[in-house]
């Protein structure tokens, strides 16, 4: 028993050792949580407080509880097999299969994923006559969901109008079909399994009776439905045993309710309740900054972190002039880093938003710097960005049939996979491409297909004479992409990726129209911006096995950590985002605690990054720094571009000046470029063959010239 608790603290191991009490665990970032939570079971089991069968353990991802699982199983001697740890939707599964008939569902009852619902909506609606364009299919799913989530079914669903009347009558027959099929999508399995507890009282009681202690692991995140269950089964006397941060609630969109900590406080936990604030990650300047930050949301529970490894560097800002100056400065920072021996999988660049990416990656790119996208695809290998891709290849080549057969029906045309076997059969005996043997089509295909041939040429006439960056706007617009995910409940991440594939077309050519990146040469800037996107979308992200820098945004670096952090576009509007802004009080709480997220990923070293000006649809635009930025204690900030003394409190002092430039020049003097002209030498990095300088060339604008090349001449 000394072994199994031997490395805990004292809030640890007083949180592991409670008599049989409910209990709220307010464990911070970095505390120690999952450690708490294992060794809680292992310890009622070892003591024979409950056997291994009277234990339900819930998480919010399965590699958590195997995870969880696999250090139980390294605690004590048991065998972990039959006991209830799982997700939500895994526990909900399991208790279904063994009372399908009390549920009403037949014994090999299939699980619909997302886009096997998906598929299982458009289907009703083809079969009800309805029109997809008035319903989405997207749009209704999410509708369904969101009303299972909050325990609402179809008979409850409110509707104040015609239009919500009829969802409320597709979610009905949706409910039917699935019915009808056996079938049951991820919101009903705990739908479902509530109403069975709640209305079958003696199989209630047995559970009840079965699980005397509960234990939930990041229980900020749970939705209402998930606690109502909980609940339900804690009602017969079981101890519920909640381990969860509320400054770390940034599911909202998700249903996550942060106000379940608080309901639980009153209604179980009561006294019991147990801060965890040493942190075993970051270091105390890092610790410092993301305490000042939370500490300005109401409603919190409380905590405040604290280590003993020493207060550490201070918090690095960088102010760049633009969204590219950022992403130089931050690839030259992380080539430096790695020059230094840091390891390239111990960086981390974090972003507010996926669309944020694209820069970054096509300076590591450019750089040679390995790179890995965690969690999601690279810019170019977005579903969305693709898409728009293969109109404007359609554009520049009617002969392309892959891009054909990507966007011939998408959006939704009502041209079926038969009608393109047809297609494909005719183009083959034609030896002709699907684009010219579509005018063989006959019927309804026909009609169809023939309408997207006079939309592409239609587009083709259209942007003949417009810019690249325009050209790109016009195609997003009349294809229909930006409508098909305007109406997606989460198509926001979908429509800032398209703002940005027009940056990306807008800063692949300078003011005058010529290619940058290369010589277009007769073949125009559009196929030359094509093939840009296809090289930088080649096999460049580095393999699972290599040691590569990790781009991801906030959300998806939550229970994750590095040795170094930076966090990029802290400009009002992207972080906190706008639509969080405009909701006021509660979103920019939800912001703020986003921002705590990111700050506590950092163990040793954090860099904060914005820029003056980014693109925005093709345009730049001013930009004002972050609110969070303010909300930082000063003296924990080392500013890289301001020649000024900056105090961290401790009595040291650090100088922040920006490094001259080599060959006899220097910040602020004037020099003459033969092509931009007179210019200021506002900034400068790198060294030897690297070294660049940052001139304000006035009308000209701001550039970057690498010294070895720039033939600048003092004026």
């Amino acid at each position: 028993m000394s072994d199994l608790l031997a490395h805990l603290n004292p809030p640890q191991l007083q949180a592991v050792t409670l008599p049989p009490v409910h209990a709220l665990i307010l464990a911070g970032a970095g505390s120690g949580k999952t450690r708490v939570l294992t060794t809680r079971i292992a310890w009622l089991i070892s003591t024979s407080q409950v056997s291994p069968h009277g234990v339900l353990a819930v998480t919010f991802t399965n590699k958590a509880a195997k995870e969880m699982t696999a250090r139980l199983a390294a605690l004590i001697p048991v065998n972990t097999r039959g006991m209830w740890i799982g997700t939500f939707h895994g526990l909900c599964n399991r208790l279904l299969r063994a009372h399908h008939r009390e549920a009403n569902l037949p014994a090999t009852f299939q699980i619909l994923d997302s886009a096997d619902q998906l598929g299982a909506i458009k289907r009703l609606l083809k079969n009800l006559n309805v029109d997809d364009e008035k319903f989405p299919p997207r749009e209704l799913m999410n509708f369904i969901n969101s009303h299972k989530e909050e325990g609402v079914r179809a008979a409850q669903a409110q509707a104040f109008d015609t239009w919500a009347q009829r969802r409320v009558e597709l979610y009905a027959e949706y409910e039917r079909q699935c019915q009808r099929e056996g079938v049951v999508d991820f919101a009903e399995l705990l739908l479902r399994c509530h109403e069975l507890l709640l209305r079958n009282e003696p199989l209630r009681q047995h559970y009840q009776e079965r699980f005397r202690h509960i234990l939930v692991d990041e229980f900020q995140d749970t939705n209402r439905l998930q606690y109502a269950w909980l609940k339900l089964l804690a009602g017969g006397g079981a101890k519920f045993f909640a381990v969860g941060d509320d400054d770390q609630s940034i599911y909202a969109f998700r249903g996550a309710d942060v106000g379940n900590m608080r309901d639980f406080e009153g209604e179980f936990a009561g006294p019991n309740v147990i801060r965890l604030e040493q942190n075993y990650r970051s270091h105390g300047n890092i610790l410092a900054a993301a305490n000042a930050i939370i500490k300005n949301n109401r409603g919190r529970l409380g905590k405040n972190l604290w280590t003993d490894a020493g207060e550490g560097e201070p918090i690095r800002v960088f102010e760049a002039y633009s969204d590219l100056d950022e992403a130089r400065f931050v690839v030259e920072e992380v080539r430096e880093l790695a020059r230094d021996g840091v390891a390239r999988n111990q960086i981390a660049l974090l972003y507010r938003s996926n669309a944020q990416s694209r820069v970054l990656e096509h300076e590591l790119f450019g750089r040679g710097v390995p790179y890995r996208v965690y969690g999601g695809l690279r810019f170019f290998e977005r579903q969305e960005v693709k898409h728009a891709l293969a109109y404007l290849r359609l554009i520049g080549n009617p002969e392309d049939d892959t891009a054909f057969l990507r966007v011939v029906n998408f959006p939704t045309r009502g041209i079926g996979a038969r009608s393109l076997e047809n297609l494909q059969a005719t183009a083959h005996q034609l030896n002709s491409s699907l684009y010219n043997a579509a005018a063989s089509l006959t019927g309804k295909a026909g009609t169809a297909v023939g309408a997207f041939i006079r939309l592409i040429e239609t587009l083709r006439q259209e942007t003949g004479g417009l810019r690249l960056p325009e050209m790109v706007e016009h195609v997003l617009e009349k294809s229909g992409i930006l409508q098909h995910y305007r109406t997606e409940k989460e198509g926001q991440e979908r429509l800032e990726n398209l703002d940005e594939l027009i940056n990306a077309a807008a800063t692949f050519i300078d003011d005058e129209g010529v290619v940058m990146a290369e010589e277009a040469g007769e073949s125009g800037a559009l196929v030359a911006f094509l093939t840009h996107a296809s090289l930088e979308s080649g096999e460049h992200q580095a393999g699972e096995g290599d040691e590569a820098v990790q781009l991801m945004t906030v959300h998806s670096a939550k229970g994750l950590e590095f040795d170094v952090v930076f966090i990029t576009g802290l400009e009002q509007g992207l972080f906190p985002h706008e639509n969080a802004v405009l909701e006021g009080h509660t979103g920019l709480e939800e912001e703020r605690r986003l921002m705590y997220v990111a700050v506590t990923r950092a163990r040793q070293r954090l860099y904060l990054a914005w820029a003056q000006t980014r693109m925005l649809h093709g345009q730049t635009r001013y930009a004002v720094p972050s609110s969070f930025l303010d909300e930082f204690p000063q003296e924990l900030l080392l500013r890289l571009n301001r020649p000024a003394p900056v105090s961290t409190g401790s009595g040291r002092v650090y100088y922040a000046a920006a490094p001259e430039p080599e060959g006899g020049l220097r910040i602020g003097q004037s020099v003459h470029h033969a092509k931009f002209g007179l210019g200021v030498i506002v900034s400068a990095e790198g060294r030897g063959a690297d070294a660049r300088v940052q001139i304000n060339f006035g009308a000209a604008g701001m550039k970057w010239l690498v010294l070895e090349y720039a033939k600048l001449d003092p004026a």
